[in-house]
């Protein structure tokens, strides 16, 4: 194998276990297993890729796809490496960061105008110059589906880090406050940016799991599943009607040809 393209169209089934033909036009991303088992029981449909680095299911009449990819920016990058060989119209990512800004807290949604590329993985794709960016069209489609849904939503700048145990480090939590970000996570900066370099259109919804900043709001496994059992599902759905809505509705979610 020679070209890229080569490569993506084998290895594409060969992380998932989900041949090429099987996935959606539209994709949602995810690094928690239970939005998979979620969207497989809300569509009766099955999980492929048991076993394997990441797990899909896929409701073939919305063309809608979903990917568990696991966690980090390496893996993100993965993912939408990859994803170039289905050339999908669209990709949001259901991911969940931790609130910097007291605006931002537990349960709130967050739209991204931006990320901040401090993880080091988008390097190898873009200059640093290069701001990460998700596709305008797509954020102005969903920003519209949680407003019909009278959901309240945030928007900001999101800091991406590789960096997983942080929350004891003053001087990197006074780096957030100055930056003036809105959240942090691990993969958002990485989706967009390898998002451009691949020619896919990307979005991000993120949900407020925990608020880091002080000591009593790091996430425990009690905090997150009390997030999970109250959020999760109607981000999920979010995400699914702005995802299949947009398909049906034909909206173009790229203006331009370069």
């Amino acid at each position: 194998m020679k070209t890229k393209a080569e490569i993506v169209k084998s290895w594409l089934p060969r992380y998932t276990g989900t041949p090429i033909e099987d996935f959606g036009e539209y994709i949602l991303l995810t690094n928690f297993s239970n939005y998979v088992d979620k969207f497989a029981l809300r569509f009766g449909t099955p999980i492929l890729g048991l076993g394997r680095a990441m797990q899909t299911s896929t409701h073939q009449p919305s063309g809608l796809s979903i990917i568990n990819y696991g966690m980090g920016s390496a893996n993100a990058a993965t993912i939408m490496d990859l994803l170039s060989a289905v050339k999908p119209k669209g990709v949001l990512f259901l991911g969940k960061c931790g609130g910097v800004k007291h605006t931002a807290e537990l349960g709130h949604f967050i739209l991204p105008i931006a990320a901040v590329r401090g993880e080091g993985t988008s390097n190898d794709y873009m200059p640093p110059e290069v701001p990460a960016m998700p596709s305008f069209k797509l954020h102005k489609y969903v920003s519209e589906k949680i407003v019909e849904a009278n959901i309240e939503y945030r928007t900001g700048v999101i800091y991406t880090t590789n960096r997983r145990v942080w929350e004891h480090d003053d001087e990197f939590k006074d780096k957030l406050r100055r930056m003036r970000v809105i959240g942090v996570d691990m993969e958002t900066a990485t989706i967009f940016t390898v998002g451009i370099a691949n020619d896919i259109p990307r979005g991000a919804l993120l949900l407020v799991s925990d608020r880091p900043m002080t000591p009593e709001g790091v996430k425990t496994e009690t905090s997150d599943r009390a997030v999970t059992e109250r959020f999760v599902d109607l981000h999920l759905d979010i995400g699914i009607r702005a995802m299949t809505e947009i398909g049906v509705n034909g909206e173009r979610i790229k203006h331009f040809t370069y």
